[in-house]
């Protein structure tokens, strides 16, 4: 037996591997493949205030070795997953995180302020990579004082466990790590995807309709694997990596270079399954190098 739980804050989670927002949609999804029970959590779909129909078609594009999407966080709302979703999932035993997002700082707080009226969501993994309407769409992850406000401001009146995704588009992510950290952040989650585009060479003309999109997939990952290394190494607070883990070897390095989880995300696009053959994998090496409790593993390419 080898011991894989471990604590962000007060919260308990009895493995390292949860699911990425947006690839899983509201966890319903996965019980035709797996037992949600089985995962450390699942981290559900971005959320907002209001309705989304997100971007226009097409939204996602194939690339080599990953994907692109501007899905612009199609959702319908907070009203209505209280109602419809939140009854059919608040059973799962597992941690069920909502991926928060807003357009103001303003969205953000009156969210975080109603997630904390839904008994079984412990926790919220606050996305800071949305465009702020007030600055002409810069991103709120991508400035310092942005990111410090509405961090704060959420931490405020959200009293669980705050988790922030950061945005790999800035020049130095420890800035980022440390900005989290000291506003209140319970954990940082990185890195949310890469900015790029694709052609359709024969049709002359973009692969997404909004030209741009997020990148993701294995593509990414010894980006993501570095500067979850740089953050690891800047706070102390827990790191939660993300980006092109596709088996256990992947999460292992993450866990190496300091990540005290992961996330699995474009993997469950092509194996459903992927998160539970990774919980087994980080299992078994544990297992083979006799080493009883996971969090030895866990930054010691430092150690």
């Amino acid at each position: 037996m080898v011991k894989t739980g471990f604590n962000i804050g007060k919260l308990f989670f009895k493995n390292p591997v949860l699911t990425a927002s947006g690839t899983c949609g509201y966890g319903q999804e996965l019980k035709d493949f797996l037992p949600p029970e089985k995962l450390g959590g699942i981290i559900l779909k971005g959320m907002t205030n209001e309705p989304r129909e997100g971007n226009p078609y097409p939204r996602m594009a194939e690339t080599p070795s990953g994907m692109l999407n501007s899905v612009g966080l199609q959702n319908k709302g907070f009203d209505y997953f209280e109602k419809y979703i939140y009854p059919q999932i608040k059973s799962f035993d597992t941690n069920i995180i909502i991926n928060i997002n807003g357009n103001t700082i303003e969205d953000y707080v009156e969210l975080a302020s109603k997630v904390t009226t839904l008994e079984k969501i412990p926790a919220i993994e606050l996305n800071i990579s949305c465009p702020n309407v007030k600055m002409g769409g810069m991103a709120f992850g991508t400035n310092p004082d942005t990111a410090r406000k509405v961090i704060s401001a959420v931490r405020k009146v959200y009293p669980h466990v705050l988790i922030v995704k950061l945005s790999p588009n800035v020049t130095s992510i420890e800035e980022f790590a440390k900005i989290a950290e000291d506003n209140g952040a319970d954990s940082i989650s990185l890195i949310n995807t890469f900015l790029g585009m694709s052609i359709d060479v024969k049709r002359m003309r973009p692969s997404l309709a909004t030209v741009t999109g997020g990148l993701s997939g294995p593509a990414i990952k010894p980006l993501a694997l570095r500067m979850v290394w740089q953050a690891a190494k800047s706070v102390k607070i827990p790191v939660i990596g993300i980006g092109g883990i596709m088996n256990a070897f992947d999460a292992l390095e993450f866990i190496m270079a300091g990540a005290t989880a992961i996330q699995v995300g474009t993997a469950l696009f092509i194996d459903p399954q992927a998160p539970l053959k990774i919980i087994h994998g980080i299992e078994q090496f544990l297992l083979e190098k006799g080493i009883t409790d996971y969090s030895n593993l866990i930054g010691c390419i430092n150690k």
